[in-house]
C-alpha cells in the first residue's frame, strides 16, 4: 500500500463527515471527498506531507464553492420542513441548523465548519482557505450573525 493510499484510507471518515457538513448532503459529500481525493493523488510528490488533511480539506472547500458558484441557486430547506411547526429533540435541532448552514455563502460556511466542527484555530483556517486570520475573523462574524438571525426566530419560540 502507497502512503497515498494509507492517508486516503485513514482520511476518509473525517473527510466524509467534514464533506457532509459542509454540503449538508451525504452523497454530495462523496462527490466532494471523491474530487478532493483525485486531486491530491495528482499531486501527492509535491504537497507538505506535514500537512496532507489541511491540503485536502482546502481542496474541498474550494471545489464545494466552485460548484456553489456555478449553480447560484438557493438551497433549498428540507422536504417536509415546516418553520412554523413547534419542533422538539435533538434531530429536529441538527436539521434547523443544517437548514440555516446551507444558507450561508460557501466561504462563511467553510470557516463556521472547520471552526466549530473541526475545531482548527483562526492561524489553520486561514492556511486551510488561503487567506488572512484577519479574513477568517470577519468570515466568522459575518456567518454567526446570519445565523443568530436564521436561528433566534427558532430560540425565541421554543423558550416561550
Amino acid at each position: 500500500m502507497t502512503d497515498f493510499e494509507e492517508f486516503a484510507a485513514a482520511a476518509l471518515p473525517g473527510l466524509l463527515r467534514f464533506g457532509h457538513v459542509l454540503t449538508g448532503d451525504p452523497l454530495r459529500a462523496e462527490e466532494l471527498v471523491q474530487q478532493a481525493l483525485v486531486s491530491t493523488w495528482q499531486r501527492w510528490k509535491k504537497i507538505e506531507h506535514d500537512q496532507p488533511h489541511a491540503y485536502v480539506r482546502r481542496a474541498m472547500v474550494h471545489t464545494h464553492t466552485s460548484w456553489w458558484r456555478r449553480s447560484r441557486r438557493e438551497a433549498s430547506l428540507p422536504a417536509g420542513y415546516d418553520p412554523a411547526a413547534p419542533e422538539t429533540g435533538a434531530l429536529e435541532e441538527r436539521d434547523r441548523t443544517f437548514a440555516a448552514l446551507r444558507q450561508l455563502p460557501p466561504r462563511q460556511r467553510a470557516v463556521i465548519v472547520l471552526r466549530y466542527y473541526e475545531d482548527l484555530s483562526e492561524a489553520e483556517i486561514a492556511r486551510v482557505l488561503g487567506c488572512s486570520p484577519g479574513t477568517v475573523k470577519s468570515q466568522a462574524s459575518r456567518a454567526l450573525r446570519t445565523l443568530a438571525g436564521l436561528l433566534s426566530p427558532d430560540l425565541e419560540k421554543s423558550s416561550s
